[in-house]
């Protein structure tokens, strides 16, 4: 059994890898704010329990086993995010640090049973993927709204950013998911777009907040 900060570690590195293919122990310790040696010692750990593919120089990687228990803590954050918001009446922007901390519950039958209450949803209160029960994830091919083209309508579906401060500015702005989008202007100067949503609202978003918008037609 792995214990709670190997499933943190094992949890960036199947975030870190599928974000970019491969990574070090340098930039994995540069990710987590660790120091080298430490993170170095935690990988060697991780490799005799078989979760871990390790060799000195070399790109880590993740085991099958390790995959899968990885997808395992990512199904239960998210799976208790969705709990929070759709059952206890939490908003999207206050779930993380409570899911961190329930994500480390060692029992499936208990998650099975918020899986089942929830009617088995396949995405988190952000747009994420919920892992299935054997590890796998479903992957939506969504657009990035900074990509779209004036007269375009769309739905917002994801997020490319979930930290509270860009939720927080979303709500402040009446966006969330499910909200549908028809782009009136884009800025030739910045890319900064004018946007017609809601009951009648017109907003103007920067490029950043654009390029972390996803959405699909």
């Amino acid at each position: 059994m792995a214990t709670h900060t190997e499933e943190n570690y094992l949890k960036a590195l199947l975030h870190l890898v599928n974000a970019q293919g491969e990574i070090s122990v340098t930039e994995l310790s540069s990710r987590l704010k660790i120091s080298a040696p430490t993170a170095n010692s935690m990988i060697k750990k991780l490799h005799a329990k078989k979760l871990v593919n390790y060799r000195k120089y070399k790109p880590l990687s993740l085991t099958e086993k390790g995959k899968k228990h990885a997808a395992s803590i990512i199904r239960k954050h998210r799976l208790t995010e969705m709990f929070l918001v759709e059952k206890m009446g939490f908003g999207w922007e206050q779930v993380h640090a409570i899911a961190e901390q329930v994500e480390h519950v060692d029992s499936d039958l208990f998650f099975d049973r918020m899986d089942e209450i929830l009617g088995f949803p396949t995405v988190d209160p952000h747009g994420s993927p919920i892992p299935d029960k054997n590890g796998n994830i479903v992957w939506k091919a969504y657009d990035k709204l900074s990509d779209c083209t004036v007269g375009s309508k769309v739905k917002l579906s994801g997020l490319m950013n979930s930290s509270s401060d860009f939720l927080a500015f979303l709500n402040s702005k009446q966006l969330g998911l499910g909200t549908e989008l028809t782009i009136e202007k884009v800025e030739s100067f910045d890319k900064s777009m004018t946007i017609l949503y809601g009951n009648n609202l017109k907003e103007v978003f920067s490029h950043m907040v654009c390029d972390n918008l996803l959405v699909e037609k």
